[in-house]
């Protein structure tokens, strides 16, 4: 936080540096969600001013995109999506040697767990400047009382940290300044880049789709892109579909993660395990996506989701529950159906009237891809970025000069 009374600097004038800047992005996992949004960001910076190497967990299946386009990619072993305070410490551990070592200027966080321990390293490590991406909060109404008091209580503290915040969608940003996440002078709300080679619903990619899928041509297919996990709340959505008590009606989910058992186990009690398709995870999801009649998301938390933005610019309507920035482009009625978390009956209401209003699924459709625009393309979001690190790096400047500012809201 700059002194009092001192305004915050400027963005100065994008001059050529001496050398590359060189960044770090940690992210727990590299792999679809905010390792997506990470890497489509990092594609639209300038790489003759920046060199960026990914800081991820083992595994992601992201890799090669990074490296094919010339950055580096650093293996975590110890960054798990899990709370465990003997492997964080390790991951702690690990991550500030791995930032000490890589003589950055700049290291962006994503998320929460890769955010807390990333922004810590950093500071450990003695990285100039921190930049911090919210895809979503951590707490929400749907945790116990005392939960979300904690991570708010971490978030907040943590913000003292961190130099400049971006997030996804205006909603979070404003209920992060609302909340003392972060100071009003340092947040800026961006769009997270989607694919950028998803191409509009046809009937003939619809029917090769569907084909590849094992669907038949007549059937009427609900589809969903994310990880299995408590935050996307599959079970909701697979009660929602079952809830409709049709025989016509499939079920096809892309992405895979913890709850996997929980669902098969639900899919086979509920009595649709023939009419659903649990896919896991698909490099050629955005090629599937017009094999769905209704793209549904069930999440009970969310930034600003790219999957149900990727539908958008696919041309398939979609239902979402009412949940952070989904409201800026899911707007009810207009863009698209919004359902209460936490409740399959209304998801499936939802899901009911699109899959019986063809003719108004597609009017949402169309005025959906209106909505979006080109506002979701990765060279937008790089000069979102290119900006923030800018002005972040003049806020840590500043910070540096005045080393007993305290930063943060509070």
């Amino acid at each position: 936080m700059a002194l009092a009374g001192t305004a915050i600097p400027a963005t100065p004038p994008l001059a050529a540096p001496d050398r590359r800047l060189r960044v770090a992005q940690v992210v727990t996992k590299f792999t679809a969600g905010a390792g997506g949004i990470t890497l489509r960001g990092a594609l639209g910076l300038d790489p003759e001013r920046y060199a960026v190497t990914i800081l991820a967990a083992a595994g992601g299946s992201l890799g090669p995109r990074a490296t094919a386009a010339g950055m580096e990619l650093v293996s975590l072993r110890h960054m798990s999506p899990d709370l465990s305070p003997r492997v964080d410490a390790r991951g702690l551990s690990e991550l500030t040697s791995q930032l000490a070592a890589g003589s950055f200027d700049l290291v962006h966080t994503h998320s929460a767990k890769a955010g807390a321990l990333g922004r810590v390293a950093a500071r450990r490590a003695g990285v100039p400047a921190v930049v911090h991406t919210i895809h979503g909060f951590p707490f929400h109404e749907f945790q116990s009382p005392l939960r979300r008091r904690s991570y708010l209580a971490i978030e907040r503290r943590l913000a003292r940290i961190t130099d400049y915040f971006l997030t996804d969608g205006t909603f979070v940003a404003a209920e992060a300044v609302r909340l003392k996440i972060a100071p009003p002078d340092r947040i800026r709300a961006i769009a997270s880049p989607i694919d950028d080679h998803i191409s509009v619903a046809t009937r003939d990619n619809r029917r090769r789709a569907r084909h590849l899928l094992g669907l038949p041509a007549d059937a009427k297919v609900v589809g969903s892109a994310a990880r299995l996990d408590p935050q996307k709340s599959p079970l909701d959505l697979v009660r929602a579909v079952a809830g409709l008590q049709r025989t016509d009606v499939h079920l096809v989910w892309l992405g895979d993660g913890e709850l996997r058992p929980r669902v098969e186990r639900l899919v086979r009690r509920l009595g649709i395990a023939d009419r659903c398709l649990l896919l896991g995870e698909r490099d050629d999801a955005t090629s599937l996506l017009p094999a769905f009649d209704v793209f549904a998301l069930s999440s009970l938390y969310e930034g600003l989701p790219c999957a149900a933005v990727e539908a958008m610019a696919c041309g398939i309507p979609v239902v979402a529950t009412a949940v952070n920035s989904v409201p800026e482009v899911v707007v009810p009625g207009r863009t698209g159906l919004l359902a209460r978390p936490g409740d399959p009956a209304s998801l499936g209401r939802a899901l009911s009237y699109l899959l019986d209003h063809p003719a108004e699924g597609a009017r949402m459709a169309r005025a959906a891809r209106a909505h979006i625009g080109d506002r979701f393309v990765a060279r937008a979001t790089g000069e979102d970025l290119m900006q923030a690190y800018e002005v972040a790096l003049a806020v840590a400047s500043e910070r540096r000069a005045a080393p007993h500012d305290g930063g943060g809201d509070e």
